[in-house]
């Protein structure tokens, strides 16, 4: 297993939240202070903000967030970008849920506890989201796209982690085994340096498992996808996956489930910030855990 490396102090990181937004070169932390990190917060952000080219002729509300801080929701269409506190989700209104997420995951300082509600969120327009903030049943698990572990550093986001808008149909299995592992990689890569995770789902056309159209409104993803990307420049690294959203995607399994960046854009049709470089190549096994990781 791999030792753990020193750390430097990450940009927005324990009680500021996060990362809400660039103001030139400079990271604007989600508690509205500016960090002091001399990393250039445009020079790394700017290649996911170009991915949300789809989204244009944006209308801007800011309205009060379930999370006791500022929610704001950006529409184009049936697309809804919801900035929540310390990361973002889109939503689709014709799916009733998220088609991909977005955080930067910071070295983990924080101990909130894990909040124990789902909720609808009463920002977002009904028409958009799950009827229902009820577990699914047969055998799927309300699933995390952004896990509240991540964020544990802030009350108000790890609370957001449970608003439906953030939840999907997964397979028990899938939940609590290959998906669950991308989840502890990056819990402790993240106390290594930090971290940008992009995620989404395929929803595909398989109507079989489509259980919960009449109690929640939504379909069941096919499978779920996830990209990581530590590093800047020569030292730029990346990791991606899709995952199938089937009870067979145990722990075990996640090997199989590696692809390179290239794979995925082609598959999903999103444009990664990764350098054309690191897009080619898929790794033979996913980053091993380093010794010592506290995945709490």
């Amino acid at each position: 297993m791999l030792p753990l490396t020193s750390w430097s102090a990450a940009p927005c990181s324990g009680k500021k939240a996060g990362i809400s937004h660039c103001s030139g070169s400079q990271f604007v932390c989600n508690d509205g202070s500016v960090s002091k990190s001399t990393k250039n917060c445009s020079s790394y952000l700017n290649g996911t903000q170009q991915q949300t080219n789809s989204v244009s002729n944006l209308t801007t509300i800011k309205s009060p967030s379930i999370a006791q801080g500022n929610t704001e929701v950006t529409r184009s269409g049936n697309i809804l970008k919801l900035d929540y506190p310390g990361f973002t989700v889109w939503l689709d209104c014709a799916q009733r849920g998220a088609v991909k997420f977005q955080y930067v995951a910071q070295r983990d300082n924080g101990n909130t506890k894990r909040y124990d509600k789902f909720f609808l969120d009463p920002n977002v327009p009904a028409e958009c989201q799950q009827f229902s903030s009820q577990a699914y049943g047969h055998d799927y698990d309300r699933g995390h796209q952004v896990p509240a572990n991540h964020l544990d550093a802030s009350e108000d986001a790890i609370k957001a982690t449970n608003t439906m808008t953030n939840m999907l149909p997964q397979a028990a299995n899938m939940n609590r085994g290959a998906w669950l592992q991308t989840e502890e990689i990056i819990e402790c890569y993240r106390d290594i340096d930090e971290l940008l995770v992009i995620g989404g789902v395929i929803w595909g056309n398989n109507p079989v498992d489509d259980y919960f159209v009449q109690s929640h409104g939504v379909k069941t993803p096919d499978a779920y996808w996830k990209v990581v990307i530590r590093g800047t420049g020569q030292d730029e690294r990346s990791i991606a996956w899709i995952v199938p959203n089937t009870q067979e995607a145990t722990r075990k399994n996640l090997d199989q489930y590696l692809v390179s960046v290239d794979d995925l854009e082609r598959a999903t049709g999103e444009k990664m910030p990764v350098a054309d470089y690191a897009k080619h190549d898929k790794p033979s096994a996913s980053w091993m855990i380093p010794q010592g990781c506290n995945k709490g």
